[in-house]
């Protein structure tokens, strides 16, 4: 018999799911967005690995201020209708940049312009979108099953923006790439007039929403001991020199494997995840989510040395599948953590620095991957592989700064010490008079 909590739940997962897929499908820092452009870069306007790389690095500078955007959301209520008022303001934006870079001459100064302004619109959009997904799993205690499902559906985009983007670059002007861009963003305005009852009924009235004034909001975030460990985390497992624009030009150039290899391998790397994803579904619910956190970061410290054994493009499409499999039961956890770890009324502002930290760290560890790369023609990508390990090794330290009451509860159990201090946070920090 399904029951009303059912129902709430399918509903809640129905929203996120297509708000998932619309929002990574279109995000600048998508395999699809980034993949296309560096392809542009490289393959139209003859670009090497270096300018590449720093074209990544600089153009996502608006996403390492991300906790700006965060802070907006959890302050702002754009057209009274909290997150839904950026998705109407800020979809449509954003597919206007898309638009004006479809009719605009390609060039590098076009592109670094265009991206820019992208990155700066729809960081509002992702603000909102992680802000009301967390607050969502804070107040339902569902923080494992939605950080599952927006993985899952995350992995949709990925396999489809790694597989296409070498087909858009081989096949589509990029005024026509820009076009699909831009009516898509479009999509995400229309998202805004979406307001199911499971998700928005209460959702801003519940203790979890609660924050305080500006000065009290900004004590709350930076004594919140839970942020930073989650944070460095993230860091660290986005940190991998040698995953991205190394990995492009030792299949290119070194194995001499075609452009859509690089792509191919990623879709499968990312679909090699989302059998993981499922199984961390069944057992957040099951397990203590400190149990889970501590084997993911086992499994994913190796993940990436079978990279060294890639001789050919064969190899590295097969080898895909056990790379990618390795990381997802970590990658579920660290994001189920992230969730976990919001300061009540300032969902948007951390999951906004976990975003900043995940895409500085990925650009990063790609400026350093490519200096690794050029120091041996013949081990370079060898040393790149040793330094991903070296990195992802320490997250086990950072493990131990977690406040114990985070790890201590499956998903869907609730813990009334942690709640009782929540509301004391709050208190603590409330404005004077209130």
């Amino acid at each position: 018999m399904t029951t009303a909590s059912d129902r709430g739940t399918g509903q809640t997962y129905v929203y996120f799911g297509g708000l998932t897929l619309l929002v990574y499908l279109i995000t600048p820092n998508s395999y699809l967005v980034d993949f296309t452009t560096a392809y542009m870069l490289k393959n139209q306007l003859h670009l090497g690995p270096e300018a590449v790389s720093r074209f990544r690095l600089l153009t996502a500078i608006p996403i390492y201020l991300a906790f700006v955007f965060g802070f907006t959301r959890d302050l702002w209520n754009p057209l009274g209708r909290r997150d839904r008022g950026y998705f109407l303001l800020f979809g449509p934006l954003t597919g206007l940049v898309f638009l004006w870079m479809a009719f605009a001459k390609l060039s590098y100064a076009s592109l670094f312009v265009g991206m820019m302004a992208v990155m700066l619109a729809f960081g509002f959009v992702r603000a909102a979108y992680q802000g009301l997904l967390a607050l969502v799993g804070q107040e339902k205690l569902m923080s494992g099953r939605l950080a599952v499902l927006w993985q899952i559906i995350l992995s949709i985009p990925v396999l489809l923006g790694a597989g296409a983007s070498g087909y858009f670059v081989e096949y589509l002007k990029p005024s026509q790439t820009f076009l699909i861009l831009a009516a898509m963003a479009f999509g995400i305005g229309l998202t805004g007039l979406w307001r199911p009852g499971a998700v928005f009924a209460g959702a801003y009235e519940a203790p979890q929403a609660r924050g305080s004034d500006i000065r009290g909001d900004l004590k709350r975030l930076f004594r919140h001991k839970a942020i930073y460990p989650a944070v460095l985390l993230i860091l660290l497992f986005q940190f991998a020199p040698g995953a991205n624009t190394p990995l492009q030009y030792y299949l290119s150039d070194k194995l001499h494997a075609p452009d859509t290899v690089y792509g191919l391998f990623y879709a499968i790397f990312a679909a090699a995840f989302i059998p993981m994803f499922f199984i961390y579904g069944w057992l957040c619910k099951r397990v203590k989510f400190g149990k889970l956190l501590f084997w993911g970061i086992i499994i994913t410290i190796p993940q990436m040395i079978p990279l060294a054994f890639i001789h050919t493009a064969n190899q590295a499409l097969l080898l895909a599948v056990p790379i990618g499999a390795m990381g997802g039961i970590f990658a579920a956890a660290v994001f189920d953590l992230a969730i976990r770890s919001c300061p009540p009324g300032l969902q948007g502002t951390l999951m906004m620095l976990v975003e900043s930290a995940n895409l500085l760290s990925t650009r990063g560890g790609d400026i350093l991957g490519v200096r690794i790369y050029k120091l041996s023609a013949a081990h370079g990508f060898t040393y790149c592989v040793i330094a991903i390990t070296v990195v992802y090794a320490l997250m086990l330290p950072v493990m131990l700064l977690i406040p114990k009451p985070l790890l201590a509860t499956a998903d869907g159990e609730s813990d009334p010490a942690a709640e009782q201090d929540m509301l004391s946070e709050i208190a603590r920090t409330a404005p004077a008079g209130t």
